[in-house]
């Protein structure tokens, strides 16, 4: 029993996983191999439907990982700037932490 994986299964691999990475050759040139092994044109865009949606779905949480820290680090700043004014220094920080005086 051989365990290499058969071409045409390597080249769905790697389109899938050229899109879902955003690689910038897209995969393209193993749409050209697959339809030299025969693969199915409903195969071929199965395999790009899901492999967008996965990248996609990354991308979505990315985002929201992002916003919620870039939301926590803000109402740190803004905590940090209230508890310098409350401490009587001459004038407290810009919401970025800038120093007015």
């Amino acid at each position: 029993m051989s365990t290499e994986l058969h071409p045409s299964i390597v080249a769905l691999v790697s389109l899938a996983a050229n899109i879902a990475a955003n690689h910038p050759k897209q995969g393209l040139c193993q749409l050209d191999k697959l339809k030299q092994y025969g693969v199915a044109q409903e195969q071929i865009d199965s395999v790009i439907e899901i492999a967008r949606h996965i990248r996609d779905e990354a991308a979505q949480q990315m985002d929201a990982s992002f916003d919620d820290a870039r939301r926590k680090a803000h109402a740190n700043s803004m905590l940090a700037s209230i508890a310098v004014g409350e401490a009587g220094a001459c004038c407290t920080p810009t919401p970025g932490g800038k120093a007015c005086c």
